[in-house]
Parts: C-alpha cells; sequence; structure tokens
C-alpha cells in the first residue's frame, strides 16, 4: 500500500467521527430548539387564557396543534440526524 492511500483512509476515518459529532450536535440543537418553541407557545397559552377565561378552550386546542407540529418538525431533524449516522 501505499503512504497516500493510509493517509486517505486516515482522513476518512477521522471525516466520518466529526460527522457523528456533528450529527449528535444538530440533533441537540434541535430539540432545543423544540423545546424552546413550545415553551414559549404554552407561556403565550396560558396569558391568553389569563386576559380572557372565555377563550380558554380555543386557546388550548390551538396550543396542541402548535405543539405538534414543532414536534413533528423535530422527530424529522432527529430522523435525518440518524440517516446522516447510519446511511
Amino acid at each position: 500500500m501505499s503512504p497516500l492511500f493510509v493517509l486517505l483512509e486516515a482522513v476518512v476515518d477521522v471525516a466520518h467521527e466529526w460527522m457523528k459529532l456533528g450529527a449528535g450536535f444538530a440533533s441537540v440543537v434541535a430539540v432545543f430548539g423544540a423545546s424552546w418553541g413550545i415553551s414559549k407557545i404554552a407561556k403565550s397559552a396560558l396569558e391568553g387564557m389569563a386576559r380572557q377565561p372565555e377563550a380558554g378552550n380555543d386557546l388550548r386546542s390551538s396550543m396542541i396543534v402548535a405543539a405538534a407540529l414543532i414536534e413533528g418538525v423535530t422527530f424529522f431533524a432527529i430522523l435525518v440526524c440518524l440517516l446522516i449516522l447510519f446511511v
């Protein structure tokens, strides 16, 4: 084997390790972003319910739909990170 081939193989191994680290970091960022977004939605909904208690049911259902959409995007981001790692 030539020294260039050995060096290239070592560089590819290091690149794979960095790719794993990057995918893990990206999934952590996605989860933190989703939790921050859901907490902002809940905060706004609770403030709205405090101001107008009769609108509580409408705000609650809208909050649940928005939180479900955020969770769907988060699961998709985590799935993409797992695909980067294993495919």
